[in-house]
């Protein structure tokens, strides 16, 4: 009901910047929280960052910092800003959006595609 599309992924040296997007359509007014995870090969799906509709912000302990979630209602778009990159954040970025933050952070929302992130010299 629900489809969202990452961009914004590539490659970028260590200590560079990129800003992810995800762009979302269908049924918008039921998608109240919103969060990108990160797969990497051989490790745990992680959680990044989410936003509630009150635009309120969480984000792990890896991202905090360096990371910043933000939403914009208008244009049907959540971004994650990422500065300071590291090899270690390299990784599939997913967008996923849900009727509460629960389905955030449980994985159980409508997710995207994914983005690649890749960050080496």
């Amino acid at each position: 009901q629900v489809q969202l599309v990452e961009s914004g992924g590539g490659l970028v040296h260590p200590g560079g910047s990129l800003t992810l997007s995800c762009e979302y359509s269908g049924d918008i007014f039921t998608i109240y929280a919103m969060g990108w995870y990160r797969q990497a090969p051989g490790k745990q799906r992680e959680l990044v960052a989410a936003i509630i509709n009150d635009d309120s912000t969480q984000y792990a302990a890896s991202a905090k910092g360096r990371f910043t979630i933000s939403r914009d209602k208008t244009k049907n778009t959540m971004t994650l800003q990422m500065t300071s990159l590291q090899p270690e954040d390299t990784a599939v970025y997913f967008c996923i959006g849900g009727t509460r933050i629960a389905e955030v952070l449980a994985g159980t929302g409508s997710w995207g595609q994914g983005t690649q992130v890749t960050v080496s010299s």
